[in-house]
């Protein structure tokens, strides 16, 4: 079965916004090979609608290398949008859920019975909820160098006791570090 992943970059005050992060060339790299490493994301709307700032990247490339990469990649990888209020999506490589989250991940881990591509789940609602059902195998939180002061904290509105594996870590030269969790679930 598939691992689904949770990818995420948050501040050393817990806040987890794509725009607190402190990107640069080696994260930018560590984001494309991940998504080399997968065949679906998973978002929610808000972040969804975050990541189409991607999408000139590919008519109208950067100066940078490592932001072009991972505009490409991430206009490649199949993205499954969970939304309520979305009606459609017009990104090629998007579509919006048919399932309800926990039966749609089931059936994308079932079906990859055998590969190595994992899931990855990109946005905090989506974690959260995949969180409460047990599915979540693998967290890869980014902690970047940066206290952010005010914004929506990774656990919030989480109410059960999780403890955790810590499996490995990265460290970037920037000062970000990726944790490597494993959830160990009651």
């Amino acid at each position: 079965m598939r691992k689904v992943i949770a990818a995420l970059n948050m501040t050393i005050d817990g806040i987890c916004d794509h725009r607190a992060g402190i990107p640069d060339e080696e994260i930018h790299q560590h984001y494309t090979e991940l998504l080399g490493q997968a065949d679906k994301i998973l978002y929610g709307r808000t972040t969804y609608q975050l990541m189409e700032f991607w999408r000139p990247f590919l008519e109208n490339p950067s100066e940078q290398k490592s932001m072009n990469d991972f505009a490409a990649a991430i206009d490649k990888i199949p993205k499954i949008i969970f939304s309520h209020t979305l009606k459609n999506v017009d990104w090629e490589s998007a579509r919006l859920a048919k399932q309800d989250l926990r039966d749609e991940v089931m059936e994308l881990k079932q079906s990859g019975i055998g590969e190595s591509k994992n899931i990855i789940v990109g946005s905090r609602s989506i974690i959260i909820q995949l969180l409460k059902l047990n599915l979540i195998d693998e967290f890869q939180l980014c902690i970047h160098p940066v206290v952010e002061g005010k914004g929506l904290s990774l656990f919030h509105d989480l109410n059960k006791r999780i403890v955790f594996n810590l499996v490995e870590t990265k460290t970037f030269h920037g000062g970000a570090i990726i944790l490597y969790y494993q959830p160990k679930y009651a």
